[in-house]
């Protein structure tokens, strides 16, 4: 009885991999350590609890290998985020609670967070932001940038903002087009047209910049932005324009941050190329990419 009992006690050693259509990690400051198959502690507690209890049904004490393949996994990783977070070889198995919720919004801002850790944890101490590769073509032109090599923020300016308070870096660059990052002027952190608009109520800061009231009301019967600034720029005052906007721009993010870090910014549209840009903006941009080189 006293051996059946100690036999009771003994647990199985469970080992989990990944199979055909899971990634493995290579990159740090993932869930899980470079090489490892791309499957979160939650899911893994969550298998390894399930077969310990089938193994205590069964008095198994031995060791179990238990191998997690995803059919298809391979080709649905190129529709995410994974390449860019360094997870390779197919789809990573997620989960925080082990309760499958429509929150695409927090998914979105939980890849945000990890890719922010990612470039902390490689020693990184700037960082350049943008909502999108909106303007990509621009960068590259108009200052050898890739854009796609920022971290991609989607709406939520304000919250990547607080992730890079929380994480440590010392300065960030944001660029974007003037579509979403005039409503910042107006302290709008999430961008979403479904949390606010405003654009055209905040382009009409032309008139403090000269514009005719005529063209006030042209620019509130606007759809577009860039249709906006053909208008203030008729009226000669865009240059002017776009420099009041930056200042409230820089004036609200830097309100968000609460001084903890350095914000500059990059102002641009497709049919006028840069509009504004804060004082240390290249500077920043060439500490950026003087710190990617540095760290290849």
């Amino acid at each position: 009885q006293e051996q059946k009992q100690e036999k009771d006690c003994g647990k199985p050693q469970i080992l989990i991999t990944g199979g055909a259509g899971v990634g493995t990690v290579t990159r740090p400051g993932l869930d899980q350590p470079v090489g490892s198959a791309a499957i979160n502690h939650v899911p893994r507690e969550m298998i390894t609890r399930e077969v310990e209890e089938v193994c205590a049904l069964t008095d198994y004490a031995g060791i179990l290998l238990v191998e997690i393949s995803v059919q298809g996994g391979e080709e649905l990783a190129k529709k995410t985020f994974n390449p860019r977070l360094g997870i390779v070889g197919g789809i990573s198995i997620l989960g925080t609670t082990g309760i499958v919720e429509p929150m695409s919004s927090q998914a979105l801002l939980d890849t945000i967070y990890v890719e922010l850790k990612q470039k902390r944890e490689e020693g990184k101490r700037f960082a350049a932001i943008s909502p999108g590769n909106y303007g990509l073509e621009y960068m590259k032109r108009a200052y050898g940038f890739d854009l796609d090599r920022s971290v991609k923020c989607s709406n939520f300016i304000g919250k990547t903002m607080d992730m890079a308070v929380e994480l440590g870096f010392e300065a960030v660059l944001l660029t974007g087009h003037i579509g979403k990052l005039v409503k910042l002027s107006g302290g709008i952190m999430d961008t979403h047209s479904r949390e606010a608009d405003a654009r055209m109520e905040l382009l009409a800061a032309a008139y403090r910049a000269g514009c005719a009231p005529d063209t006030l009301g042209k620019i509130l019967d606007c759809l577009v932005t860039e249709e906006a600034l053909a208008y203030i720029a008729k009226d000669g005052c865009l240059s002017a324009t776009m420099e009041l906007l930056m200042k409230k721009i820089l004036f609200y993010l830097k309100k968000r941050v609460k001084e903890e870090l350095c914000v500059e910014c990059i102002l641009y549209a497709n049919g006028y190329g840069e509009l504004a840009r804060s004082d240390g903006a290249v500077e920043l941009l060439e500490r950026i990419r003087g710190e990617e080189e540095h760290l290849q």
